[in-house]
């Protein structure tokens, strides 16, 4: 008999509220969870096709264990066994850093992916840390990191309430959102502007969101930076700057900075700016009197912004414009979000800052960030000869060599380990390589909780939904899987998989019980860990979270926390969210200033060295000649990076893998439109296939990224009948944002010639 289960998407950022159709253990059907207190229903291609990407034949079912060169299946206790004979001697003959840690994109959307590999990583030791946060946000991140002391305290724009939005490089009608966690992010944007708000895309191509806007501006590919420091320049030369009380008492230095910060950003007159950008001067004065005359206001960069040469001043530029319009911290500008799981917040008071460049890479002296090393240098650290090489590699929810620079040369280096362990669903390109495959269930199997997407929310809520079906036979639960890697790596094999989680518990609890400034100060740890609930170790561990955090109960030894629903009874707790299964709505954003910031002057540091430092870079683009074609690439309503290329519900359509060409360029070129092209960049070059439109800008092309399923070796049926051209072998991984070590993968200067 069909029955029904509620499950959080975990395909985009946008975390829909699903209701499942079920036949036994098999999802026949996904429609949006109406009843949903974030997502209200909707729903999107990828979300409707869920049952297809649980069901993929192509999925793993048993581990795989290379023997005499070959993957073959293995038992999970043979895995787990080939793990631990070979990493712990590994770490402990060549040193911790001899394995490099790569962590994926899906690993943000479950909950042992957020869970886990900080354990890992601790118990590892190595300071060999790659993800993907290099090939797409890592300038947001460094940005706050530097002006709010706090790598995490991303604002995001107030969607629901501003007057007047402007989006830099975002596609969210085909992206679904991101760094900003809004369900029916179309929906928000046409609501925006139905009440009269305004809306402003800045993007090379008219994608479908600035089809939407009432203004859209298509500047050359890369100038974002220039054009936000021109937008900058005319609220401050002009007077039209107004941070208002509150800001100005919580930014260091303010009033007095302005000048500084106006010296800094004299250069960029939109005059000065005009050519590098290709927009008009008066266009550009035109932009910043407008945002300074909206009532609210918010303005939000994203990927397109980020994966430039300035990704990191870009996203510097856009808060301080929020800062200068006052609406930085501002109802209907842009607010910090406050997660169910985040820290409780603590009276303002001079923090621990955040620092660039802690420790570098072996090869090439790349800075840390944020804890991390770009992902661009990984093949480096691997063939490069020498002492501290990298010689195991643990990838998780991780596909390198299609997302990273220069796959081919990370093909060969990874194919050269000594030893690699995937944590992957699939056999695709970079997990056909490892020693050990540990593949996780499909999703309907595993619960959900969004611990890092509720960070970015537009609105704080709470929602947890267990798995809508049982684990089945011969499968293993992704946290369990990760627990017991962390024991096999570390020489623990063998140690029941839930101590890691009871660890993780006990040390939590024994640091509050011990904290004068904690509500749990002088309890019993062993007593407060009695009264958590789940089922398992994870679930014991998101009930503790949720005390702890900001709405929880704090096991009821300190006060209710302000502005609850009623629906939280005395403050959240896992118990609480499993008795609201479509989730509890905590309110809009607030704001939160100066609580939020962890600065070691205690307040908003809006020019701090490392960008004062760059901002010539920036000033000698201004002279720069510009390319005369360059590339960027696209979004697609139907995929996520290289996750979803083997569904066949979520195949054809735009969903197409073609050089983007505007007609303009095509006949310059000599191009057709269904021809072929060779295109030719730092890395080497693609014959793909032409699509001539004018949806993209004079002087620019277009590839989408994430494509490349040709190699040898992966099983992923679907994707190899379209295997479309991997866009990232165009770049060489030496182009990067020198502050967050971002690859540059966006305006980078290309040459196209036709194909017969």
């Amino acid at each position: 008999m069909p029955r029904t289960a509620l499950r959080i998407c975990p395909l985009c950022e946008a975390t829909c509220g699903l209701t499942l159709t079920l036949d036994g253990a098999t999802v026949t059907g996904a429609r949006g969870d109406r009843e949903d207190v974030f997502s209200r229903g909707f729903i999107c291609p990828k979300g409707a096709a869920f049952g297809a990407v649980d069901a993929d034949p192509d999925r793993l079912r048993t581990p795989l264990v290379r023997r005499a060169g070959r993957l073959v299946e293995a038992t999970w206790q043979e895995a787990f066994d080939a793990i631990a004979a070979t990493l712990p001697a590994l770490v402990r003959d060549h040193g911790p850093d001899s394995v490099g840690v790569v962590l994926g994109n899906p690993n943000v959307h479950t909950m042992a992916g957020a869970l886990y590999p900080p354990l890992l990583l601790k118990a590892l030791g190595t300071r060999n840390l790659f993800t993907a946060s290099t090939l797409d946000q890592m300038p947001k991140h460094v940005s706050s990191g530097l002006l709010f002391g706090d790598p995490f305290a991303i604002p995001v724009p107030d969607l629901d309430r501003t007057d007047f939005l402007l989006l830099l490089g975002a596609n969210p009608l085909d992206s679904n959102g991101s760094l900003c966690t809004a369900p029916d992010f179309p929906g928000r944007l046409k609501a925006l502007r139905a009440r009269g708000g305004t809306l402003v895309v800045v993007d090379p191509r008219r994608t479908r969101t600035a089809a939407l806007a009432d203004r859209h501006l298509a500047p050359r590919p890369g100038s974002d930076a220039l054009l936000l420091a021109a937008l900058a320049h005319t609220l401050l030369a002009e007077k039209l700057a107004d941070p208002g009380p509150h800001l100005e008492r919580h930014t260091e230095g303010l009033p007095g900075l302005a000048d500084t910060l106006a010296d800094a950003l004299a250069a960029f007159t939109p005059e000065a700016v005009a050519p590098a950008c290709d927009l008009a001067a008066d266009e550009i004065r035109g932009l910043a009197r407008a945002l300074a005359a909206a009532p609210t206001a918010a303005v939000y960069g994203r990927i397109g912004s980020c994966t430039v040469e300035h990704g990191t001043l870009a996203s510097w530029l856009v808060d301080v414009l929020n800062l200068l319009t006052g609406n930085l911290d501002r109802p209907g500008g842009v607010l910090f979000p406050l997660s169910a799981t985040a820290a409780a917040p603590r009276p303002a008071r001079p923090g621990k800052g955040f620092s660039l460049g802690r420790w570098t890479s072996r090869v090439s002296g790349h800075p840390e960030a944020k804890s991390e090393l770009p992902l661009a240098a990984l093949a480096e650290e691997i063939d490069t000869p020498g002492d501290g090489r990298i010689r195991a590699v643990i990838a998780i929810a991780a596909n390198p060599v299609l997302s990273a620079p220069d796959g081919d040369r990370l093909d060969a280096a990874l194919a050269g380990l000594d030893f690699m362990v995937s944590v992957d669903p699939y056999l695709n390109e970079t997990s056909r390589h490892a020693h050990v495959v540990l593949p996780p269930p499909p999703p309907a199997q595993s619960a959900h909780f969004d611990f890092a997407f509720n960070g970015f929310a537009v609105r704080n809520q709470a929602r947890f939904t267990p798995a809508a079906v049982p684990l089945q036979p011969g499968r293993m639960d992704e946290c369990e899987i990760h627990a017991r890697l962390i024991l096999a790596a570390s020489g623990m094999h063998g140690t029941p998989a839930g101590a890691v989680d009871e660890l993780a518990v006990t040390t939590t609890l024994t640091r509050a019980a011990a904290d004068p400034a904690s509500p749990l100060h002088g309890e019993d740890p062993d007593r407060l860990a009695g009264l958590l609930t789940g089922a398992g170790g994870p679930e014991r561990r998101l009930d503790l979270m949720l005390r702890l955090g900001p709405y929880g109960d704090r096991f009821g030894l300190g006060p209710r926390p302000a502005e609850l629903p009623d629906e939280a009874g005395d403050g959240l707790t896992l118990e609480r969210l499993r008795a609201h299964p479509h989730g509890i709505d905590l309110g809009p954003l607030r704001p939160r200033i100066p609580g939020v910031l962890n600065t070691r002057s205690g307040g908003i540091e809006l020019l701090p060295e490392p960008i004062a430092a760059e901002l010539p870079r920036l000033r000698a683009a201004l002279g720069a000649r510009p390319a005369p074609l360059v590339l960027v690439g696209r979004r697609h309503l139907r995929s996520n990076n290289s996750w979803l290329h083997n569904v066949p519900a979520l195949t054809g359509g735009s969903n197409r893998c073609t050089l983007q060409v505007h007609p303009e360029d095509a006949g310059r070129l000599g191009l057709a439109d269904g021809g072929r092209a060779r295109i030719t960049a730092d890395g080497g070059s693609l014959d793909v296939p032409v699509e001539v439109t004018d949806a993209v800008r004079t002087g620019v092309v277009s590839l989408p990224h994430g494509w490349g399923h040709d190699r040898p070796g992966a099983r992923l049926s679907v994707a190899a009948v379209r295997p479309g051209h991997n866009v990232n072998q165009l770049l060489d991984g030496s182009r990067l944002d020198r502050l967050s070590g971002t690859a540059v993968l966006n305006g980078f200067p290309v040459e196209l010639r036709p194909l017969p």
